[in-house]
């Protein structure tokens, strides 16, 4: 947990921010809390369909996605890889992935071809059928199978 880099070289990092599939809000949410909490950015990359954001502090990557999802909902990924020892403790990098859906709540949406209300987006998404009224619960490795209904 590091916010002040002093005695570190610029580019030293903990943890890395995935940002994927993003609205124009949740990459300005993700700059605002990171400039609001003076977490050291070393390098952002432009990706394919995202950003990268190398920061320098793990708990603070892993509370914005956790975050992140809360408000917008989405898919996130949290893993952690042994970069080293120092004085006899292991020191992890963590990688956070956020996958941001096309959809928010209370959007219509197409779903095996019928139409159903996002009701909910938590740790799962909560789909009601627009006739019966049922709800569904779908993981956010399903996301794929539910679009957008066009205007």
């Amino acid at each position: 947990m590091v916010r002040n880099i002093q005695g570190k070289h610029l580019n030293y990092f903990e943890s890395n921010l995935q940002l994927r599939n993003l609205t124009q809000e949740m990459l300005q949410f993700a700059e605002d809390e990171i400039e609001r909490c003076h977490i050291h950015v070393a390098k952002v990359k432009t990706v394919e369909n995202g950003y990268d954001f190398q920061l320098a502090d793990n708990k603070f990557t892993r509370n914005l996605g956790k975050k992140m999802q809360e408000k917008f909902g989405g898919k996130t990924l949290t893993t952690a890889k042994l970069y080293g020892q120092k004085d006899g403790k292991e020191i992890f990098r963590v990688t956070v992935l956020f996958r941001g859906v096309p959809f928010q709540r209370q959007d219509i949406v197409i779903y095996k071809a019928e139409e159903h209300t996002v009701t909910a987006m938590g740790k799962e998404i909560i789909l009601q059928h627009n006739k019966s009224g049922k709800k569904i619960h779908l993981n956010y490795k399903n996301m794929d199978s539910i679009k957008p209904k066009r205007e």
